[in-house]
């Protein structure tokens, strides 16, 4: 089997299994791949991520043109924005999750760094998560405000919208995509509650283990008004 053909069976494999267990609905959400010749695989318009074929998946080339397969996602502006200014990602995954757009509704939320570090595996797989405006589903006005935030961000969650995740390959996406969508729905169920949060020395440990981005710290230190002590609370927002 080609590399090609495995990332195929891939995307009909993760495809099923998000659609399965009610991560998106009905022909709601799409995924694309990076390919090596710079080009990319994605989920056609209108199609189920429960029922995906693989010969039916959109060939793109690297410009974004239909080379052959089905017809793509009407979401493509936002992958394209995203591959663009996140050059590490191999993958990208868009669902319509239901905790995830409902926190995008909330209005306490902060746009900046959407989630508050609740735990350890959302501060490692997903990080900061930023919310964009709303816009039309498949308005190419969207890329333009994914490309302003240059990059800095690895999940996009649109308002009223859904979760976009870009990770180095399909399965970190999908993972990345899970976490945000579990940490959503904590959010949901202790909004109100002043929940205790990872306190600063918390982040900063996973940052420096796990070599990950160091603005995670300095989100978690301005936004959420993160204390040292071991049973700090939030004192913001919630």
């Amino acid at each position: 089997m080609s590399d090609e053909s495995h990332l195929r069976e891939l995307i009909c494999r993760f495809g099923r299994s998000l659609f399965e267990r009610g991560l998106t609905t009905g022909s709601s959400g799409n995924i694309s791949v990076r390919l090596n010749d710079g080009g990319w695989l994605a989920t056609p318009t209108n199609s189920s991520l429960g029922f995906l074929d693989p010969a039916g998946l959109s060939r793109l080339d690297p410009d974004g043109r239909l080379v052959s397969g089905d017809a793509p996602t009407k979401e493509l502006p936002l992958h394209s924005a995203l591959y663009e200014t996140r050059r590490d990602a191999g993958a990208i995954v868009h669902l319509h999750s239901t905790h995830s757009v409902a926190v995008s509704m909330l209005p306490d939320v902060n746009p900046a760094n959407v989630l508050p570090p609740l735990t350890a595996y959302h501060v490692m797989r997903v990080g900061r998560t930023v919310l964009v405006p709303y816009y039309r589903p498949g308005d190419p006005a969207v890329a333009d405000a994914i490309r302003g935030l240059a990059g800095r961000y690895s999940a996009v969650l649109l308002a009223n919208h859904g979760p976009v995740v870009a990770g180095r390959d399909l399965e970190a996406a999908v993972y990345a995509t899970e976490e945000l969508e579990e940490t959503a729905k904590l959010r949901l169920l202790l909004h109100g509650l002043n929940p205790r949060l990872l306190t600063r020395a918390q982040v900063r440990d996973l940052v420096t283990h796990f070599k990950l981005d160091e603005a995670i710290v300095e989100d978690a230190e301005h936004d959420h008004g993160l204390c040292s002590e071991p049973h700090c609370h939030v004192h913001k927002g919630e």
